[in-house]
């Protein structure tokens, strides 16, 4: 479930983490491979927060029955919470309670509780929640409010607060593995049993999940040897300006995109272009996408005359407009 995109930007991270504080390949692909098994930590705490949401509305349920002084609603409660049947079947499922053991998803401890009776509090004052009990039970309409939800707790900042101590990673993607995530429950559909395959963020038994990783990985490993060739190739492409006014970020981006432009046949060119300019935009200056996008014009005349770019397939640069463009 990991874009392409998503995977260059944490290839990146780590480049740049590598220029800073340098260490070899072996260590280098050790941590790549740590930092994506980290994010599917997190997406599939993610998604055991909704399912623990509801045993703490059960639980709290439960304990206002037996309140000193309990109202007649405390008494008579109404259910629908607990009893949604689509998180019930999420909960009750093989892959789901897998993915948590594997990620040691743990909400115990007096903090943790106080989060999530926190959220309750907040959610049942909610005119989702109040229209969600006068509403028909049927899968279609349970699964419609755990998506409310799921957005809810992903949005609710103690537990982004809480889930952000865990790891230094998790913030800055944190809304990106959640958007993932919520694509992913509402493509379920009422076939949801136990033995329904639910994709963690990176699942070794989608031949996609495997690709993508691949890709990432070997992007890496190739960006590393360029380093060097390709600071040579910037500086022979610069008009008054010294390369040392180049912005760090813009020469690790182009050291990516040239390993990706010679060692990835299958990309079309304008894919790798494009992508290396939305992540300037993401990750350098505000001139950067302007410096990217020119300098990788030259630098594909350059690297096709020496032929070292054989791509086929759709979505090629055609040479003759990039060399009008740098005339």
């Amino acid at each position: 479930m990991l874009s392409r995109h998503f995977l260059r930007s944490k290839v990146l991270q780590l480049v740049y983490s590598i220029h800073i504080d340098p260490v070899d390949v072996v260590v280098a692909e050790k941590n790549f491979k740590h930092n994506i098994e980290r994010f599917s930590d997190l997406g599939n705490i993610q998604i055991a927060a909704l399912v623990h949401f509801v045993e703490v509305s059960a639980a709290v349920i439960d304990e206002a029955q037996h309140k000193y002084l309990p109202t007649e609603a405390d008494l008579n409660p109404n259910r629908r919470l607990p009893n949604n049947i689509f998180i019930q079947r999420l909960a009750d499922n093989y892959d789901y309670r897998h993915h948590c053991k594997d990620s040691n998803v743990n909400w115990g401890g007096v903090e943790w509780d106080e989060v999530f009776r926190q959220a309750y509090a907040g959610f049942v004052k909610s005119p989702d929640y109040v229209q969600y009990l006068n509403s028909e039970q049927d899968f279609a309409t349970d699964q419609q409010f755990a998506l409310k939800l799921f957005k809810y707790l992903m949005n609710f900042e103690p537990l982004r607060d809480r889930l952000y101590g865990e790891s230094l990673m998790w913030e800055d993607d944190f809304d990106q593995i959640a958007q993932y995530n919520f694509m992913m429950l509402k493509a379920l559909d009422q076939s949801l049993n136990e033995a329904t395959l639910i994709p963690a963020m990176h699942d070794d038994r989608i031949e996609k999940d495997v690709e993508a990783y691949r890709f990432a990985h070997d992007l890496l490993l190739v960006t590393l040897r360029h380093s060097d060739e390709v600071e040579a190739m910037i500086r022979k492409h610069l008009r008054g300006w010294e390369f040392e006014r180049v912005a760090g970020m813009d020469v690790l981006l182009l050291n990516m995109a040239v390993a990706e432009l010679t060692e990835f046949p299958s990309i079309p060119e304008r894919v790798t272009v494009d992508e290396y300019i939305e992540l300037s935009k993401e990750f350098s200056t505000e001139r950067s996408k302007l410096f990217i996008n020119g300098i990788l014009d030259k630098f594909i005349i350059e690297l096709r005359s020496a032929g070292r770019i054989n791509k086929s397939g759709r979505g090629l640069i055609d040479p003759t407009m990039l060399e009008e463009d740098s005339e």
